[in-house]
């Protein structure tokens, strides 16, 4: 969600209109429609001097992603020169076509 949907949604939530929440926050309703509208980047100061206008508090989290690779691997994949990461490539590429034959005569 963007900024200015933030502070829009929280000011109807709470039946503020702009020029009410600027008299709150210390500043002008002008500031407040540009911050809605998305023309200025207000800092997190400001953003949190106007939640705390509305009796909100901001809150940011993280969470963990879930990866598909394994890092450690990644990381010292990404120390070998493209000659070495080529090679390995190549490398296990023959391993698997080796395997695919030995399953094909096993099937056979």
């Amino acid at each position: 969600m963007e900024t200015g949907e933030l502070i829009r949604q929280a000011r109807e939530r709470h039946g503020l209109s702009q020029k009410r929440l600027a008299l709150r926050a210390g500043t002008d309703q002008a500031a407040i429609s540009r911050i809605e509208r998305g023309e200025t980047s207000p800092s997190p100061e400001t953003i949190e001097r106007l939640m705390a206008a509305m009796g909100e508090r901001l809150s940011m989290r993280s969470e963990p992603v879930e990866r598909d690779y394994d890092p450690l691997h990644m990381r010292a994949t990404l120390e070998r020169t493209p000659e070495e990461r080529l090679r390995l490539a190549i490398s296990w590429n023959r391993l698997a076509g080796r395997l695919t034959q030995a399953g094909q005569r096993a099937r056979a």
